[in-house]
Formats: C-alpha cells, sequence, structure tokens
C-alpha cells in the first residue's frame, strides 16, 4: 500500500511576521535584518559549536568579527539603518546566548526599542535561561523569538550537549539534557502565551538525532506543533573543526528537503535559512556584515558620551583608605574629584539606594552618581554593571589605596588599566589585595 504524506499546511503569515525575512520568506528579498553581538557568554557547550569571534570567512551561529556594549549597539544600529534602509527586523543571537547575557541584552533591548519602536525585534536562544525573564521581553516589545530545540528525548540530548550550567551548577550527561529540554519547553510555551510569534530551530546531526528515520527529528515537529510554533528550521550541521562533531559528515541538500517535507503537515518549514552569523546585516540573499565589518568594528571601541564632562569619581570603601566593598554591599560612596593644588580631594558622601529594589536600584544609583565619570568597587554584578555604563558612569572592579586608583581613572585608558592590573596581581598599591586588612 503506498504511503500518503499528509500535505503541509496552509502558508498563513501572521501579520507581525509580514515584513520579517524568516519568518516570511516573501519577504527575504526586500526586508532585511541586523543581528547585535551583545552576548559574547553562553550557558551550554553543544558538542557541534565552536564559537569564533573573528572569522570573517564563516557564515554560522557563534561566528562575530566583534563584541558590542549596549551602547555600542545603539550607534552601530543607527549607522547601519543609515547604510541600508530595507532593514525590518533587529536581533539578538550571539555570539553566545542572548539570555546568558540578560543584562547586556535586556538593555540592548530597552536602548533600540526607545528611538525605533516601529521596528521588529527578535532574538535566537537555545532556552535555559529564558524562562526568568518572559515577562521582560514581552515588556520590551520583543515580537519574534527562536528556541533551539534539537530533540524531545534526553537519551539524545545527553549526546548533543557537553554540558549544561544553570547558575553555578554545571550538569552532564541525561541530567543536563533533562533540565534544557524542560526550560526550552517552558520558554516556547511562555512566548506563545504572550503572544511571540515562535520558530524552533532543529540541527540535523547525522547518526544523533536521525536515527531511525528521522524519528527523534519527527518528534520535535509533534511536540512544536502542540505547543503551536509558528515555524520550523530543520538546519544541517555545519561540522567545526575543533569540536566533538567535526568529522561529521553536513548532512545533504536532498536529505534535509526530503525531511522537511515529510514532517511539513505537522508546522510549516522554513526553507531559506542562511545559517547567519551573529553580527549577520543586509538581506539573506545579500550579507553585508563583510563589508560593514568596519562600522562594527568601530563602534566597538566608542567610549560612553559625556565621560569628560563628568568631574568626579565614587569610591567604595569600608574605612576610606581602600577601594575594598562590592557595590551592592556599599551603604554610601565617597565623591572624589581633582585638587587645584594636584592630587585629589574628597569632595562629599552620598548614601546609595536602598537594596530590595532590582533594576530600579541601579536606575537610582546611576542618577545620584549623574556626575561621577566612574565608580570605583572590588567587584559587581552584570546587571549593575550594564545599567552604569549606559548612564555613562564606568564601573570598575579593582582593589587598593583609593589614590592609586583615582590616578588610574582620571588617566587615559585608567578604567581599562585598572581592570587590568586586578586580573593580573589582584590590587594596586603595596602588598594590599583589597580586603582591607593587608594581604
Amino acid at each position: 500500500m503506498q504511503t500518503i504524506i499528509p500535505s503541509a499546511p496552509l502558508a498563513v503569515v501572521d501579520p507581525k511576521s509580514v515584513k520579517h525575512p524568516c519568518f516570511n520568506k516573501e519577504s527575504s528579498g526586500t526586508c532585511g535584518r541586523v543581528h547585535l553581538p551583545v552576548a559574547p557568554k553562553c550557558n551550554i557547550q553543544c558538542n557541534y559549536c565552536n564559537r569564533k569571534y573573528d572569522c570573517v570567512n564563516e557564515s554560522r551561529p557563534g561566528v562575530t568579527s566583534g563584541i558590542l556594549k549596549p551602547f555600542q549597539a545603539l550607534e552601530y544600529t543607527r549607522q547601519v539603518l543609515d547604510k541600508e534602509p530595507r532593514i525590518t527586523v533587529i536581533g539578538i543571537a550571539g555570539p553566545g546566548d542572548p539570555m546568558a547575557n540578560p543584562a547586556e541584552t535586556l538593555e540592548t533591548m530597552r536602548l533600540i526599542r526607545k528611538e525605533y519602536p516601529h521596528m521588529l525585534f527578535c532574538l535566537s536562544s537555545n532556552g535555559l535561561a529564558m524562562p526568568e525573564y518572559l515577562d521582560d521581553l514581552a515588556s520590551l516589545g520583543v515580537t519574534h523569538a527562536t528556541v533551539t530545540l534539537n530533540t524531545v528525548d534526553p537519551a539524545i540530548g545527553a549526546n548533543i550537549y557537553a554540558w549544561v550550567r544553570d547558575g553555578n551548577v554545571v550538569y552532564r550527561g541525561q541530567a543536563a539534557a533533562e533540565l534544557i529540554l524542560g526550560r526550552q519547553l517552558e520558554s516556547i510555551a511562555g512566548l506563545k502565551s504572550r503572544g511571540l510569534a515562535v520558530k524552533v530551530n532543529t540541527i540535523v546531526i547525522p547518526g544523533v538525532n536521525t536515527i531511525d528515520n528521522n524519528a527523534p527529528i519527527k518528534a520535535v515537529a509533534e511536540k512544536a506543533r502542540e505547543l503551536g510554533v509558528d515555524l520550523m528550521n530543520c538546519m544541517p550541521m555545519h561540522p567545526t573543526a575543533g569540536t566533538p562533531f567535526g568529522e561529521l559528515a553536513e548532512p545533504g541538500k536532498e536529505a534535509v528537503h526530503a525531511l522537511r517535507a515529510e514532517i511539513g503537515h505537522m508546522v510549516p518549514q522554513m526553507t531559506h535559512c542562511r545559517r547567519c552569523r551573529a553580527d549577520a546585516v543586509g538581506l539573506l540573499c545579500n550579507d553585508r556584515s563583510t563589508e560593514l565589518g568596519g562600522v562594527l568594528s568601530a563602534c566597538s571601541k566608542l567610549a560612553p558620551q559625556n565621560q569628560s564632562d563628568r568631574p568626579y569619581v565614587a569610591v567604595a570603601t569600608r574605612e576610606g583608605l581602600l577601594v575594598n566593598l562590592h557595590l551592592g554591599e556599599a551603604k554610601r560612596f565617597q565623591i572624589w574629584g581633582l585638587a587645584e593644588s594636584g592630587g585629589f580631594r574628597m569632595i562629599e558622601e552620598r548614601l546609595a539606594p536602598s537594596a530590595g529594589c532590582g533594576p530600579s536600584r541601579w536606575e537610582d544609583l546611576a542618577r545620584l552618581l549623574s556626575d561621577c565619570r566612574a565608580v570605583l568597587v572590588s567587584a559587581l554584578g552584570e546587571a549593575p554593571r550594564a545599567i552604569l555604563t549606559e548612564r555613562g558612569t564606568l564601573p570598575a572592579a579593582c582593589s587598593g589605596f583609593i589614590e592609586d586608583a583615582l590616578a588610574l581613572a582620571y588617566g587615559e585608558d585608567g578604567l581599562a588599566r585598572l581592570e587590568a592590573l586586578k586580573a593580573r596581581r589582584g590590587g594596586l598599591g603595596k602588598s594590599c589585595c583589597g580586603s582591607g586588612d593587608g594581604c
């Protein structure tokens, strides 16, 4: 008896996806996208992935020619839109995972949304850390999201993921696969319930999720249908040198086309994917990431505006001699400036905003320190770092004598030198690691 494959569902394009070249193939020749590489860290290690930041000859996820801070990404967006007005979508796709870099990702989206409210905004994630930020993504006006879902079988997932890091805990084997699968399904359901268009990316890995006549991928398609996924992208694995799957053969076009045809009745299939870089820009059929690489590089070197107009430096200190307090521990900040006779003088002390207010605490702190070019602390988290940086007060994690740190903070490239000194020898000054006890 002849096997009849059900026909694919009618291609109905969601109105909000009309100008998204990935979600609507018909617009891919007229509507472009720009990926902002603001997310370098990743919370999982896939056996097919090797992130290279400066590789102009490869077009695949995880590759970019540079990393941008949020304020640099905004300026890069301005320049790119001036050179390529056909762009309708602004996205974040790495080179790590956007939600493993939540402070940078959310701050970038906030800045872009404020200046370009008419743009479509999307991001691509492995889903592990996404559930915590679903409400943030919706409130920032993200319209489209892609979640990678390579299998719904943890036994297969154990062969795909080398490790998964959740907070400070690293999981391996089937425990890792079970954890990430649960988060991926939670992410997809949460995105759909908030009205976002969702695409699932499934990497076609020969001999791993293509066994038993592609049964594992068919199971992914079935789950995607249950969750109401708008589009599925079966991407042939790119064999990447230096990875456990680097010696596997890339799936052929005919095999991938046949797979898409077989599962197309369950969920609409994307057939025009270009396996975009994390810094992709332009039309899908005419990527300009190499051409505009100089713009990206220049923007990655930009300093926050108005730093020279800020005369003071804030210091988190226990006793007034050393930089030795974590930003979150500081109940007050010393405000220092240049003395007319040379050297430095303390101007005043300012009480820190109350603890326990979430991101608004760091917004309040940025306003409190709006006349400070820098704040010197022993350590700080990623969220306050991003917010303070965007507001023009550069945070520097360092240790040692206050006057030594001030000398660098007021010098050329001072903050970068502070960070380098801390990484190299643990502090400034004589026999001090910043603990306050002369260690």
